[in-house]
């Protein structure tokens, strides 16, 4: 009666193809992964998945290497092409935006699937950029954002961070906080799309409040060496003042140094934004920054792929596609900065 019923047992699983010598001895069809659990409606979705990116090439354009932000979205970046059999390439300008410019336009000539760019200012890739997609290219723009709309963006919502930013000093400075209302902006450069929204979007809610004097608003040229001089000057015309605003993390560290020399600190309050590394936390923890809208590198490198993804399975054509990707942001201040910011690869 056992014998009987093993062999009929193992009869059906021969059948069914449930009993094989091992998973490995299985032909690669669609019928023998079904057989290991797979509907033929996922298989076939992996194989699209797959053949929308094995042989492409990504190539990053960022302004430079050398800060804590690019470097992390490089890794991330380079990292998941790599899962999905892409090729990375990096053009590194480090600041020159003359070889900025010719390192797109050598990369139009060498006709990469995806291009992700750093735009320093909203007009210097402009050209290149339609180019690129005129020449068959995807353009990725990062954070920065240029006056030539591409398949995506993907960065932070500047223009609403600022007016955030705003909002909470008109509650710290305006009437009723016995603050003498006044304001000094530090800019990045004047060109950026990242200073155009920021300082925009502030001055129209400080508009709304005549309590609010905005005393100076000058380019800090994204140096934390001139923000601190900036800062400084201000200080001396105007030692009542409530506070600063800059537009940029690691630049208005210098005004947190300039009000820190000044013997202000927690008087004169420091608002800035960008990604959060570290030292950004250490930063607001020893009072150098009061309040910081922060967004995550590593999560934006994840958006840059997500964007890429979506772009190349489309099948659209480069220009077809006009996508937003607004990275999440979260203030940080000295009450929740441990553990807020994040490492950067290999840290």
């Amino acid at each position: 009666m056992i014998g009987t019923t093993m062999r009929t047992l193992l009869a059906g699983a021969l059948a069914a193809g449930t009993l094989v010598a091992g998973a490995s001895s299985l032909p690669a069809s669609a019928g023998a992964e079904e057989a290991l659990g797979a509907s033929r409606a996922a298989v076939e979705a992996r194989r699209r998945f797959n053949a929308a990116f094995e042989g492409k090439t990504i190539a990053f354009v960022p302004i430079t290497m050398g800060v804590p932000l690019t470097i992390t979205w490089k890794d991330t970046i380079e990292r998941e092409a790599g899962k999905l059999g892409m090729k990375f390439v990096l053009r590194d300008p480090n600041l020159d935006m003359g070889a900025m410019t010719q390192a797109v336009s050598a990369l139009i000539g060498e006709r990469p699937d995806v291009m992700v760019v750093h735009n320093p200012s909203v007009q210097l890739l402009a050209k290149l950029l339609k180019k690129a997609e005129k020449a068959g290219i995807h353009v990725v723009q990062i954070n920065m954002a240029s006056n030539t709309p591409t398949s995506a963006y993907v960065g932070a919502d500047f223009y609403r961070i600022g007016k955030e930013t705003a909002e909470d000093i008109v509650t710290q400075c305006g009437a009723g906080s016995g603050r003498s209302g006044k304001v000094a902006i530090v800019e990045g450069d004047p060109t950026s799309s990242v200073s155009m929204e920021q300082v925009t979007a502030a001055k129209a809610v400080f508009a709304a409040h005549p309590d609010i004097q905005v005393v100076s608003s000058q380019p800090g040229y994204w140096d934390a060496n001139k923000a601190r001089e900036i800062t400084a000057s201000v200080l001396t015309q105007h030692p009542d003042l409530c506070a600063t605003y800059g537009v940029w993390g690691i630049m208005q560290l210098g005004a947190g140094q300039a009000i820190k020399e000044a013997g202000l600190t927690g008087k004169v309050l420091n608002y800035s934004n960008g990604g959060g590394p570290q030292i950004i936390c250490d930063s607001i923890k020893a009072g150098l920054i009061d309040k910081y809208w922060s967004f995550d590198a590593k999560l934006q490198g994840h958006d840059i792929m997500t964007a890429v993804k979506m772009i190349l399975q489309s099948g659209a054509a480069p220009g077809d596609l006009r996508t937003v990707l607004y990275s999440d942001t979260r203030m940080i201040t000295a009450e929740n900065a441990d553990g807020a910011c994040w490492q950067m690869p290999g840290q």
